[in-house]
């Protein structure tokens, strides 16, 4: 250390063995590993599918493809950047259309977006005439509701997390295909009941495939599958038709006889219960549900109470069990990161009891 200091102090640049260096586009594209890099290139246009990245009549502001020269035009040489919210206003390309051709340096994680060489969960970004710093937590997300409980912090939290993209039935199919893609087979999605990986491609109502499970089941208030509570992928799932035909609008408990085809499942005459690595996720999609509709926006206001049985009433049980599955499975990766792609590319909202799951137990004390 004297020796690095005394060598400083005399003009010799000493760069420590840890510090950040910053990439090339070849070399991240390379280097596909999950690991947290810097990189500089020129940015080309914003990718909108695994082979195709526009130039002009940007559609949004999430995502732009860097390349090693500002003229490239094969994707294969491209990386595909998701931007984050905070960081939309300065370098999405819908608001920064000037960017095209400009070298910029963006940090974050080395991971396939776009089913393409990408980088993800960016932390800075910097050129192109612009610094942002990173936006840390979501911290800043949650700022109205800071210092509150019960009650009140029920109420910020709905006006927050309303503030939402919606969008249609339709659409949901191509958002579970993201949200809920098997860690290790991009070809596939997980089944939130079962847990297995299933083809993307098996999509539908035939026996064995898979379809559009509301967790908060839709007779539950009888919103069907109009935009709104219906189409809101914070409690749609991927399940196995017949096991969300076995579920059907069963509420949730503990107890019961083995479902078929989903092993650690078990249902009776007015409650289900999936796989136990499932239960918490189920537990935090419904108070999502139970906070984000309050019955203002002309559907029903969607309470979680501790009866099963609840028909077609806007409500779901059963509070003391799944507030004792949320406590016993807290939220894994994987739960965490379908979080943050439902912020980042789809509706741009947050279920707040994964971010923040000692809230649980403020909202709902007993």
């Amino acid at each position: 250390m004297l020796v690095t200091a005394v060598l400083a102090l005399l003009g010799f640049g000493i760069t420590p063995s840890n510090a950040a260096t910053t990439i090339t586009v070849a070399t991240a594209i390379g280097r596909q590993d999950n690991s947290t890099a810097s990189v500089s290139g020129y940015v080309v246009g914003q990718p909108t599918a695994t082979s195709t990245v526009v130039r002009s009549n940007f559609p949004n502001d999430f995502a732009l493809a860097l390349a090693d020269s500002a003229t490239q035009t094969s994707t294969s040489a491209m990386l595909y950047v998701q931007i984050p919210a905070a960081f939309r206003a300065s370098y999405g390309l819908q608001s920064n259309p000037s960017l095209l051709g400009k070298q910029i340096t963006v940090t974050g994680t080395l991971a396939a977006y776009f089913s393409h060489p990408g980088l993800k969960n960016a932390t800075a970004f910097s050129g192109g005439g612009g610094t942002t710093d990173p936006p840390g937590d979501p911290g800043d997300y949650y700022a109205g509701a800071e210092g509150k409980t019960g009650a009140a912090l029920k109420a910020a939290l709905h006006t927050i997390i309303s503030n939402q993209t919606k969008l249609t039935y339709d659409q949901v199919w191509d958002a579970l295909e993201v949200t809920d893609q098997d860690p290790n087979n991009s070809n596939n999605v997980i089944e939130i009941y079962s847990g297995r990986s299933i083809a993307k491609s098996s999509e539908g109502g035939g026996v064995d495939d898979w379809n559009r499970e509301h967790v908060w089941a839709k007779s539950h208030g009888d919103f069907g599958t109009a935009t709104g509570p219906g189409t809101d992928v914070h409690h749609l799932r991927p399940e196995d038709v017949s096991v969300n035909s076995a579920r059907g609008n069963l509420d949730f408990d503990n107890g019961g006889t083995a479902v078929a085809q989903c092993s650690g499942c078990t249902a009776d005459s007015d409650s289900f219960a999936p796989r136990a690595a499932a239960r918490g996720d189920v537990a935090r999609m419904i108070f999502y549900m139970a906070v984000r509709y309050e019955g203002g926006d002309g559907f029903p206001n969607l309470e979680v109470n501790n009866s099963v049985g609840n028909g077609t009433a806007p409500y779901i049980g059963k509070l003391s069990v799944l507030k004792a599955w949320a406590a016993a499975d807290p939220p894994d990766a994987f739960e965490k990161n379908r979080n943050e792609v439902i912020y980042s590319q789809f509706q741009h909202n947050r279920n707040p009891f994964i971010d923040h799951p000692e809230w649980i137990s403020s909202i709902w004390p007993n």
